[in-house]
């Protein structure tokens, strides 16, 4: 039975702890007692007097308390007082209460969770994470107070539903000159990262159990995304030339969207020839496919100019162009695009109004300012020059101990791949080195198909003092080895 004696906590709080109120703490405790059991159904709960008497408290708490039980659905009131409420359910008990139930997530979703591995953004060699260290923060904190004087009562409401006016006119610009992405400022939707641009394609390129070709190896997000879109993919391989799409392949399993990264495929790092992104625009335009063209890291080219956008190649190409920041500038900024093409928009748009709201206006107006101000191509190359330096550097100490033929990359971005022999564990040595806080990532957790996986390390050197790589890659040297040695 519920113990109405127990006396609430009415000590101070320790500096800095929050505390629950008397009132809050009574509800709490009369609200587990209903839901336990302790007190059922039609239960006559004390007056509101004599139970603020026993507990020691004001009979405006126990008033309240109560009133906020009747609000909830907990009790009820009758000319003979507050009873706990008829017919409520009570599914717990006491000792039930800290039981939970599994349930299974759908088998889609398998694969993606037993890749995962939890990485740091201050692990050593964890690929994707940009220079933190070298952003010019200084000059982003004055962006963002221009953004903030800049703002007036009537913008705290809603922005527009496909992004602030400026950063979508800024972009345009800068992609086109930087890119080679021809686009209006009126074809680019913001996005709060790559990932929503990539849902947002399923939405309006696709119907259920359409199909999707994605580059083997490539990014499992994208998969994840496309494969929760009640969508198939079908994996097709990757090779020096980029994405390798087998003789046959278009007749017998036309897809609605392709998925490829174009300018340093990832993890491969290869580059699609230009004679295989014609064959693809030919081909897509044919069976009325769309390409996602995810240009994730493309400004980041160590040898001549970045390899311009397969957007920008032919006029009106079927091709839907998605970036972020992510790299570029610093993960949590959220903040990615979208550009869709021309006659895409104009049909769309409406519908986009609808479904689609763009948010973090202030991290816009301030990116916006960014771009404009020049200090955003200022970063992007400081950040090519101490990228190329340290790529260098790791590949360097990598060709001490590996050869050459099996590093992949390094014409651009932030990571090399060390292809490792076929019968290594590379997914326990990718584990032993994070313990180590290296955050390398196991190749073959990046292919779908079981028949084409290789053994091999993905190795970021995108925040890693140059100084510190040589040191880490002996760290992790040493580790493989120990996988590698016979027993």
């Amino acid at each position: 039975m519920f113990d109405f004696s127990l006396p609430l906590d009415k000590t101070s709080s320790p500096l800095g702890e929050k505390k629950a109120s008397l009132q809050k703490q009574l509800v709490t405790r009369l609200q587990q007692a209903i839901l336990y059991g302790d007190l059922p159904a039609g239960t006559l709960l004390m007056p509101t007097r004599l139970l603020a008497k026993e507990l020691n408290i004001s009979r405006n708490t126990v008033v309240n308390a109560y009133e906020h039980l009747l609000a909830q659905g907990y009790v009820v009131t009758d000319s003979t007082g507050t009873r706990v409420a008829p017919r409520l359910a009570v599914n717990t008990s006491p000792t039930q209460q800290h039981v939970t139930t599994s349930y299974p997530l759908p088998t889609r979703f398998v694969q993606t969770l037993s890749a995962r591995q939890k990485l740091s953004a201050n692990m050593m060699l964890s690929p994707g994470m940009p220079a933190l260290s070298q952003f010019p923060l200084a000059k982003w904190r004055r962006s963002l107070e221009r953004a903030c004087q800049s703002l007036h009562i009537p913008q705290l409401g809603f922005n527009h539903p496909l992004g602030e006016e400026c950063l979508r006119q800024a972009l345009a610009q800068h992609l086109y000159l930087a890119r080679g992405v021809v686009c209006r400022p009126e074809q680019i939707i913001i996005t709060e990262g790559a990932k929503q641009a990539l849902e947002l394609c399923v939405m309006l390129f696709t119907q259920p159990g359409d199909h999707v070709w994605v580059e083997d190896p490539g990014y499992r997000a994208a998969a994840t995304i496309f494969q929760g879109g009640n969508l198939t993919t079908y994996p097709l391989p990757v090779d020096q030339e980029g994405l390798n799409i087998p003789e046959g392949t278009w007749q017998h399993l036309s897809p609605s969207l392709i998925y490829t990264t174009p300018a340093h495929q990832y993890p491969s790092g290869a580059v699609l020839s230009i004679s295989r992104r014609l064959s693809l625009i030919h081909h897509a335009r044919q069976h009325g496919s769309w390409i996602i063209e995810d240009d994730y890291d493309g400004e980041f080219r160590h040898q001549g100019e970045p390899i311009a956008s397969m957007q920008g190649i032919t006029k009106d190409a079927p091709i839907i162009y998605i970036g972020s920041f992510s790299k570029t500038l610093f993960p949590t900024l959220r903040l990615g695009f979208i550009v869709l093409p021309a006659t895409v928009i104009e049909q769309a748009e409406s519908v986009l109004h609808e479904i689609f709201r763009s948010s973090n206006r202030l991290q816009q107006v301030a990116l916006a300012d960014f771009i404009d101000s020049g200090e955003f191509a200022r970063h992007l190359a400081r950040m090519r020059r101490l990228y190329r330096q340290r790529q260098t550097a790791l590949r360097r100490a990598l060709n001490t101990y590996f050869s050459d033929c099996n590093i992949l990359g390094g014409k651009s971005g932030m990571h090399l791949t060390l292809r490792l022999p076929s019968n290594s564990d590379d997914i326990s040595i990718a584990a032993a080195a994070n313990q180590q806080r290296l955050g390398v990532r196991a190749y073959s957790q990046y292919f779908q198909d079981p028949q084409q996986k290789q053994s091999g390390l993905v190795i970021g050197y995108g925040n890693t003092e140059t100084s510190s790589i040589a040191d880490a890659v002996e760290r992790l040297v040493n580790i493989i080895q120990q996988f590698l040695s016979p027993t």
